[in-house]
């Protein structure tokens, strides 16, 4: 039988289940991931396993979230986070390094391995024809002790690229094009694979592009094969003996598919303030601008700011708009230094800042409360940017460029100059030196963990009672983001290793009311009530650990993100979903939910009833297998791991 390639990496991996779209599968990781905001969690975690040593190899510790250090608490955090490193058998890269994912690709990246990483972004490294998934930190903890990574068989999207792509359009185009049709949710549990003659014009940085916004669909991965533009890549940075050829069978059929007409495409941009609010750039031309900003693991790659260097050269940007440039590894700096496109930016009047995810995630470069600022970044969700009020558009580098230089949103294609196209450098050879490799086991057992008040010991997580009975807190509209439930930016970030103390922010530009009436409620529980797609968006677990210290018991929604979906029972919180979506408008905030028994309702059937304080019943319906039943029982994964032999 032909199979996809999708199909191939995850036979090579599989270690339970069968592969029929919709049920569990159990697959070893080869390699896992780690940022540091959610990396402290993960290292917490681990120290509450009891864990001496990880299995998964390599296994990364990124510094590239935390990087302003406007008091100690970043910096005390890099160093926690080193000493966990050192103690577990993990590699650290430290502040300056770079964005995860691209340092990843260049360094670690592996063609036919498996990587999990506590980022949904992770999905990037399919760029270079890896299993690449997104996970919740537990259970890249689960993963890093030696365990399975579980979720449901994905179904296989085949999208098959023709032609060439025009002047003035490049990869962040195609993907927009895909989230217009798609939308944020169109390829949930479904992994994208990229294949046919279009391939040959897309770098492998190019591939990232497209692979680290899969996830911005819901995409549980995306995966591109393996040839001779990844050989390419590799060589060029000392690393073609780690290169494979990988591709699917000639004739295998895919459970959907997709076709783009690359020479069809034109540049698109999405609007305020989601992913798949695409149009094309003509038809917002002329906008005011205040910010353009270039970077990020949404187009990282060298020539993405070499692009920019070269429309600028020469000129000066608008007096109106801040240009910030944020390159996204040590690397691709270096050799931007070296081929003079950094001087040009600076003549330009363009900003510079260090190599990570600074504006990406609102640590730095937030935008001015209203005002338009253009982005390369993948997401674009409400106050992502560190400004509450903003209005965040994405772009590619050209349209960002040229807007860069007229002071409005411009078209690229309206400029009058030749499309430049910057290759990257032949020799892109790497330097070791700032990364820290794993101590010997020996060694390793000596090292005490770095601990400080803002990494605190995870707090005990007292199962369900068997009645559920609770009050709805909260009710939400659709696509609800984990950004939305717990925060990042500057003021809060630097918090999330410190549970009690981000706590205080959950939910609080959905409603700032919602901590201090789950603290009234306390141990007593509550219920969120949502709608389509909640959860969307980061892995971050502490969207569903923390609500869950506040009393959170039960999530109710239309349809619930994969990843948050995964995190929920993780730490003792029952998802549940409307059967009939026109339920949804019969729960409200106040009304009371009642479930008998859930533990049995849960094993003997797929529906669930449910008693609201009217008397009237409410049909409900779970996706939860056996194994997840059981660590929602036992009040999470880590009790589940402490209790089972």
């Amino acid at each position: 039988m032909s199979d996809t390639l999708s199909h191939k990496l995850i036979k090579d991996h599989l270690l339970e289940g069968d592969m029929t779209p919709g049920g569990e599968i159990a697959l070893r990781m080869d390699q896992a991931l780690l940022q540091d905001i959610l990396g402290t969690l993960v290292m917490l975690e681990l120290d509450a396993m009891g864990l001496d040593r990880v299995h998964t190899s390599p296994s990364v510790q990124y510094i590239d979230h935390t990087l302003i250090q406007q008091d100690n608490i970043n910096a005390d955090s890099h160093l926690f986070l080193k000493s966990a490193c050192e103690r577990l058998g993990v590699w650290y890269s430290g502040p300056g390094n770079g964005i995860s994912h691209p340092v990843h690709m260049e360094r670690f990246g592996v063609p036919g391995q498996s990587l999990v990483g506590c980022d949904s972004h992770t999905t990037a490294a399919g760029a270079l024809g890896m299993l690449a998934i997104g996970a919740g930190g537990i259970e890249v903890a689960m993963a890093m002790a030696g365990q399975p990574l579980y979720l449901a068989m994905p179904e296989i999207i085949g999208v098959r690229l023709e032609g060439k792509l025009p002047d003035w359009v490049s990869a962040k185009d195609i993907v927009l094009e895909l989230l217009r049709r798609h939308g944020v949710a169109g390829a949930k549990n479904c992994i994208l694979e990229y294949y046919g003659p279009g391939l040959a014009g897309l770098d492998a940085m190019d591939r990232h592009v497209l692979a680290n916004m899969g996830t911005e669909m819901g995409a549980t991965g995306s995966v591109f094969p393996s040839d001779e533009v990844t050989r390419d890549f590799l060589r060029s940075r000392g690393r073609e003996a780690d290169w494979t050829p990988l591709a699917a069978d000639p004739g295998c059929r895919y459970d959907r598919e997709e076709r783009i007409d690359l020479s069809s495409l034109e540049p698109l941009i999405a609007l305020p303030s989601s992913p798949d609010k695409v149009v094309p750039v003509a038809e917002v031309a002329g906008q005011p601008l205040y910010q353009a900003y270039i970077g990020s693991s949404g187009n990282p790659g060298y020539r993405d700011i070499a692009v920019v260097a070269e429309i600028v050269k020469g000129r000066s940007v608008a007096g109106n708009v801040s240009l910030d440039v944020n390159p996204a590894t040590r690397r691709i700096l270096a050799a931007l230094i070296d081929e003079g496109h950094l001087g040009a930016l600076v003549a330009a009047g363009a900003r510079l800042h260090q190599p990570g995810c600074n504006g990406c995630i609102g640590m730095g470069q937030a935008p001015a409360a209203g005002r338009n600022s253009l982005r390369t970044v993948p997401r674009n969700f409400p106050g992502r940017s560190g400004t509450r009020e903003d209005s965040v558009f994405l772009c590619s580098p050209e349209t960002a460029a040229a807007s860069a230089l007229k002071g409005v949103i411009t078209d690229p294609r309206s400029l009058d100059m030749p499309y430049p196209r910057p290759r990257e450098p032949v020799d892109m050879a790497l330097d070791n030196a700032w990364f820290q490799p794993p101590l010997p086991a020996e060694q390793a057992r000596g090292v005490e963990l770095l601990a400080t008040d803002n990494t605190p010991p995870l707090p005990l997580i007292e199962p369900l009672p068997e009645t559920l009975e609770v009050p709805v807190l909260l009710a939400v509209d659709d696509n609800i983001s984990t950004d939305d439930i717990m925060p990042a930016g500057a003021r809060v970030l630097p918090l999330w290793s410190n549970v009690h103390a981000s706590a205080e922010h959950l939910f609080e530009a959905v409603d700032s009311d919602y901590v201090a009436r789950a603290r009234e409620q306390g141990a007593a529980g509550h219920a969120i009530v949502g709608g389509a797609n909640y959860g969307q968006g980061s892995s971050r677990e502490n969207a569903a650990l923390v609500p869950r210290l506040l009393g959170l018991q039960l999530v109710i929604a239309e349809s619930i993100a994969r990843i948050h979906w995964q995190n929920l029972p993780c730490f003792g919180v029952l998802p549940l979903t409307f059967v009939d979506p026109a339920d949804r408008a019969r729960l409200s905030r106040g009304t009371r939910v009642r479930i008998e028994g859930w533990r049995a309702a849960l094993a003997a059937s797929r529906e669930v009833t449910a008693t609201l304080d009217n008397g009237e019943t409410l049909t409900l319906r779970h996706e939860l297998s056996a194994r997840q039943q059981a660590i929602l029982a036992a009040g999470g994964v880590i009790n589940y791991l402490s209790s089972t032999p």
